[in-house]
């Protein structure tokens, strides 16, 4: 069986990756839609399995013949085109923030939790890049111990905030190298030899709207809603590979080796001996999650901390989605006479 595959926001660093991920993870595809919203995307080619491809405008597009639909070209255009594919029976695997916390969306990490696409409606959600990546290294280790307690310090790369804030970094870096002073427009202040301790739009609480997005994707994907969880999410001026310093406090005393252990045996993760712990350059291109700095919590007997890096762009969101759409092709369950009642 193969399918007729629509890929919105062709033209994007993400859905450049999906392409790549699709020819790579050799699904069925039988014909490839590139789609795009902007009229300056559309009319452009992109490339799958060595032939050109004309990318298509989303305005008066017939979805009635697709069979699935891989979404990441911006929360509003998925909460426009998602229900319109999905009413035309077409799946939706959407790689926005729009639908993710909707009760009757299925958020899935296809190693935690791959059971509820099940349980869709028509659109699927893929989380949050650093949900992703975070997740991956912390919930095998819930079979050591109840999770009480989620502390995240997140450092994201400039593509997660797409190609234009890739653009952006380089030319501060070059700005920078040459001693000008660096221009920004993506972000809300230089990031080339910088940090920027603010991503997303301020809530009223004082958190941000990325780390609510870890904070409540967690707790969502884990189907622990009581958890306790806490974020700080930070842009750095790296170009692909997010890292994140997760501590975790669990219900008893859980040994760093016994830690190292479990992971070694997910599905997915990949755990890097060195001391030095693992990079977002490392990361950059893989599709394991890199897990180090394995180490006990000295301030809490039931603390433990570790260092995770993953590609933002191929686990965080390219490589899941397409996870999710292998299931459900494994399943046969792309079809609108698949979707649960």
């Amino acid at each position: 069986m193969s399918y007729k595959v629509a890929v919105l926001g062709a033209t994007g660093m993400v859905g450049q990756e999906m392409l790549r991920v699709l020819e790579a993870q050799a699904f069925p595809v039988a014909t490839l839609v590139p789609l795009a919203s902007g009229s300056g995307e559309t009319g452009r080619t992109v490339h799958f399995r060595g032939r050109p491809h004309a990318v298509l405008g989303t305005d008066g597009f017939d979805y009635r013949d697709v069979d699935l639909v891989l979404a990441s070209a911006g929360e509003e255009i998925s909460a426009r085109e998602a229900p319109r594919a999905a009413a035309a029976s077409a799946i939706v695997v959407d790689n926005t923030a729009h639908f993710r916390m909707h009760a009757d969306v299925p958020l899935v990490i296809p190693e935690i939790n791959g059971h509820a696409v099940r349980d869709h409606h028509g659109i699927i959600a893929n989380p949050n890049c650093s949900t992703a990546i975070v997740l991956m290294a912390v919930a095998p280790l819930r079979a050591l111990g109840g999770l009480a307690r989620l502390v995240v310090s997140t450092y994201q790369s400039a593509s997660g905030a797409g190609k234009e804030a890739v653009k952006e970094l380089d030319s501060q870096m070059a700005a920078h190298l040459e001693g000008r002073t660096p221009e920004h427009r993506v972000f809300h202040a230089p990031l080339a030899g910088n940090v920027l301790p603010r991503i997303g739009r301020l809530l009223p609480d004082g958190r941000t709207s990325e780390e609510a997005k870890m904070e409540e994707e967690a707790r969502k994907i884990l189907a622990q809603p009581e958890l306790a969880v806490t974020c700080t999410c930070v842009r750095v001026p790296v170009i692909v590979g997010h890292s994140a310093s997760v501590n975790l406090t669990f219900d008893r005393a859980v040994a760093p080796g016994d830690v190292a252990a479990v992971l070694r045996e997910a599905p997915g993760v990949h755990v890097v001996a060195e001391p030095d712990g693992p990079t977002p350059r490392d990361a950059a291109g893989s599709d394991d999650v890199l897990v180090g700095r394995i180490r006990a919590d000295r301030s809490h007997p039931y603390g433990l901390d570790l260092w995770v890096s993953g590609d933002n762009l191929r686990k965080g969101a390219a490589l899941n989605a397409v996870q999710i759409a292998d299931i459900l092709h494994r399943e046969g369950r792309i079809g609108v006479s698949t979707r649960s009642a």
